[in-house]
């Protein structure tokens, strides 16, 4: 058996030229054929009786090919091993035309490596922290949206306003034409909640029950692509104006929220944890992705293209099971491929220099780390040693913490290396709630 490597014009790219003598792939056949004889069952024949030659006949073209798949691969994964090559992807194989007499099969395989990953000087980068302070004012407005979301709606007899409730009748033509889900009867919308375009909800603002509005609406760019840019024309019947009644923010709404004794202080103590938890979690993550494109940024290797294909069809169907979940039909959809390369590539690298950094310092998740994240995610849960136990008992899930874990540790290594200046900001702007 030899092995040829050499390397072709494409920098990440590798041809292998592997061969076989004849005589081992048929003695393999052969064995591999006795072996079957043994249980195989054809009518007329006990079990172990078939005669050979039928059992040659009946199996031998799929036993030939299972032998020389198997035989060239474990041929081609000892050479890429001699060569100390971390295979990318999937190889390609093709054979090579052998001469008559030959006493030798050849394939040749092509394939990608993984890159040299480096990563460049990130002591000039700098990294933005937000610091944010929680206020009373941002508890009792938090407190305000619990209420609204729990609100009870009584009718009035007066012109729609900003917070109510109103139920519409509504059709829209685009040049006299409809178009998928341009009607709706007995649709209730709360007007400020964004649910709607909103010159949709700018425009049933001041009308009152059973009053009809004709206007047009011009749909963005980046709406459903069958009207995007069209402006459609729309005529709507307000059936019903209801102003919110909020519960009072008293011992009984404590209890709905979980709090058993009704303290409604330690419903607020309660809420403004909460508060704390999630901006911890919204500066963590703020960070996070400024170090990511910095790592990304001071990188300069190839990635595979076997990995980016392989990447760019994991988020195209992602994208297609997201559509469905939202009730769109995708049957015979299709989305370019051009729409994820960028962002695939990026995936890639990233993944690929957290590994990296991750071998290099020595920044593996330790299981007090894992034990950590887990039990402080299962803390929101009635039942959080049930949460536990469900991570625990399956190597995937813990995998995947441990992955996060790993990425944790990797931004706390490049801070330690970087510039990080603290930016006092605003709660509204670090939440993404602020009102233009």
């Amino acid at each position: 058996m030899q092995q040829a490597v050499e390397n072709t014009a494409k920098s990440l790219e590798r041809n292998i030229t592997v061969t076989v003598p004849i005589e081992q792939i048929e003695a393999e056949i052969a064995t591999r054929l006795k072996k079957l004889a043994r249980t195989v069952t054809m009518q007329g024949f006990r079990p172990g009786k078939v005669p050979f030659k039928m059992v040659e006949r009946q199996y031998g073209f799929q036993v030939r090919q299972e032998v020389v798949t198997d035989t060239v691969f474990k041929r081609f994964d000892e050479a890429v091993k001699g060569q100390n090559y971390r295979v990318a992807g999937y190889p390609k194989f093709q054979p090579v035309q052998a001469p008559q007499g030959a006493t030798a099969v050849e394939y040749t395989a092509t394939f990608e490596v993984y890159p040299e990953v480096t990563v460049g000087d990130i002591s000039s980068r700098q990294v933005k922290r937000p610091v944010t302070e929680v206020t009373d004012a941002d508890v009792a407005k938090t407190l305000e949206t619990l209420r609204r979301q729990r609100a009870k709606y009584d009718n009035v007899d007066r012109a729609a306003a900003n917070a109510d409730l109103v139920n519409i009748d509504f059709e829209g033509l685009i040049a006299g034409q409809p178009f998928e889900g341009n009607k709706a009867s007995n649709f209730t919308v709360t007007l400020g909640e964004g649910r709607m375009l909103p010159a949709f909800e700018a425009a049933l603002i001041g009308m009152t029950a059973s009053e009809q509005k004709t206007f047009p609406i011009t749909f963005p760019q980046d709406y459903d692509e069958r009207v995007r840019g069209k402006t459609a024309d729309f005529t709507v019947t307000v059936n019903q104006v209801a102003q919110p009644r909020l519960p009072a923010l008293d011992a009984e709404f404590a209890k709905q929220l979980g709090v058993e004794t009704g303290d409604v202080e330690r419903l607020r103590k309660e809420v403004r944890e909460n508060i704390d938890k999630e901006v911890a979690k919204r500066i963590k993550s703020k960070v996070k992705e400024q170090v990511m494109d910095e790592l990304h940024d001071v990188a300069t290797f190839e990635v595979p293209r076997a990995l980016l294909e392989s990447e760019i069809q994991r988020m195209q169907q992602q994208a297609v099971e997201d559509l469905k979940q939202r009730g769109m039909t995708t049957q015979d959809l299709t989305l370019p491929p051009d729409l994820f390369t960028d962002r695939a590539a990026r995936r890639i690298k990233v993944g690929l220099l957290v590994a990296e950094l991750v071998k290099k310092h020595e920044l593996q998740a330790r299981p007090d780390q894992v034990r950590k994240v887990i039990e402080e995610h299962a803390q929101s849960f009635e039942q959080p040693e049930q949460l536990v136990r469900w991570y625990y008992g399956e190597p995937a899930r813990l995998a995947e913490v441990e992955a996060l874990v790993m990425e944790d540790n990797v931004v706390e290594w490049a801070l330690g290396n970087m510039k990080v200046v603290d930016e006092k900001t605003a709660f509204d702007d670090l939440m993404g709630t602020k009102k233009e």
